[in-house]
């Protein structure tokens, strides 16, 4: 799987050359969404495979950063780190539409499925692909990170159909991620269906607040 993952990079860099376009976030030049899509069609059973193979809760993301080299962040340090990662997500974030919870040494990004995917669909929508390219970024950069993505949806259909539609939004997520350089064994991928709604309401309400994709970052602190 090691040499997956770092063919799965080694792909990525070679189609990304040449196609990019600006983010109107940042303003920052960054790979088009037509190579993109290119990339996830030539890529899509590695990085499937990746994140099968990673999301096996937090030991399995431990030993994934072990296995890369990469250490753990200080006792002492812990706060200031996620301090000055928490700083740089709300900077690039801002006015995105994406909610920033600190709680702790926490930090929780809450995705709106109305602006992060269409109705009953799984495909990240144009617009908030940057979004997602921004967050990669900075999860690059802050690598002493572990990342859960959790997919989230309403009731509306059946309790299954949620479960794989949940599943699908987050694995969707952490792949862009993962394009972006975000090691794929740092990603606890997982998605909750309909059982752990925002917002409690009966079966078949369509209920926006609970159609999202959290994304959790943990400090490894070994």
């Amino acid at each position: 799987m090691k040499n997956l993952i770092a063919f799965t990079a080694l792909s990525t860099t070679i189609l990304v050359a040449g196609c990019q376009t600006t983010d109107p976030y940042s303003r920052e030049t960054k790979t088009s969404n037509t190579t993109k899509g290119a990339i996830i069609g030539a890529l899509g059973g590695a990085v499937v495979g990746a994140l099968t193979n990673t999301s096996d809760g937090e030991q399995a993301a431990k030993n994934a950063m072990i296995g890369a080299g990469i250490g753990a962040v200080a006792g002492g340090a812990t706060g200031r780190y996620m301090d000055q990662q928490e700083k740089k997500l709300r900077e690039r974030l801002d006015e995105t539409g994406v909610g920033i919870q600190r709680v702790g040494d926490t930090i929780q990004l809450v995705m709106p499925g109305d602006i992060t995917f269409a109705t009953g669909r799984a495909e990240v929508t144009t617009d908030f692909d940057y979004v997602l390219q921004d967050v990669g970024l900075v999860l690059q950069e802050f690598n002493k990170t572990i990342v859960y993505v959790d997919g989230h949806t309403d009731t509306v259909g059946s309790y299954q159909k949620n479960a794989e539609l949940s599943q699908a939004r987050a694995n969707n997520v952490a792949a862009r991620l993962m394009q972006e350089g975000v090691l794929g064994g740092r990603l606890v991928v997982t998605g909750y269906g309909e059982s752990r709604l925002k917002v409690p309401t009966g079966d078949g309400v369509n209920e926006p607040r609970n159609r999202r994709v959290e994304i959790r970052l943990e400090p490894y602190t070994g």
